[in-house]
């Protein structure tokens, strides 16, 4: 879902949606296999090349032609996925500071999302530009807290958090998409929000 509204908030881009596709083809098949499981320290490699897959697509997006109230959309999806996160914990495949309930504030950008969405559609007009150049930034943060704290709870030997209960579901198929799909869509449509509203400014 959330690349295919990337997909329509960014023009209907077919080689951003083959280059996304391709990349998670191999995460799905490196994960389905069990492969990240008994290798783990493939998982920094992936993450390396997710993001490098998120500058890339950066720079081969128009802004001009971005629908933002789409990209907005995208973050609307933190809430379900916040939920999947505490199912997760009580399968004991994620620790307890990865959701709401912790430092993952997350569900917060995805709620005050659906909130901005309603009132663009019911007002027919765009928030305050300031206001939302702020959220957008906030967005960001607190995504970069989430995803660090991820990393950093994963059994790998930078683990720095919840040796009692490590991140092991981020190895797992479907939830390896989490941090080398989701999060680099959440990030890109934070970014071009952004740009967005510096134009609007211009």
């Amino acid at each position: 879902m959330s690349l295919l509204l990337l997909y329509l908030g960014v023009g209907k881009n077919k080689r951003l949606l083959l280059l996304f596709f391709s990349w998670q083809f191999i995460v799905g098949f490196l994960a389905f296999f069990m492969v990240l499981e008994t290798h783990p320290k493939l998982f920094p490699i992936l993450i390396l090349g997710s993001f490098a897959l998120t500058i890339y697509s950066l720079k081969r997006i128009d802004i001009k032609i971005i629908n933002p109230r789409i990209l907005l959309a995208i973050h609307i999806l933190r809430i379900p996925v916040e939920l999947v996160l505490y199912q997760l914990f009580l399968l004991q495949k994620i620790p307890n500071l990865m959701t709401f309930k912790g430092w993952n504030f997350d569900i917060l950008v995805g709620i005050s999302a659906l909130a901005i969405s309603i009132y663009q559609i019911y007002t027919k007009s765009n928030i305050n530009r300031q206001f939302f150049m702020i959220w957008n930034i906030i967005g960001i943060v607190f995504l970069f807290i989430i995803a660090l704290i991820g990393v950093l709870s994963s059994p790998l030997p930078i683990q720095q958090f919840a040796f009692e209960q490590p991140n092991i579901a981020v190895l797992e198929f479907p939830y390896c998409f989490l941090p080398t799909c989701v999060v680099q869509i959440v990030l890109i449509s934070h970014i071009l929000l952004l740009k967005w509203s510096f134009k609007q400014k211009s």
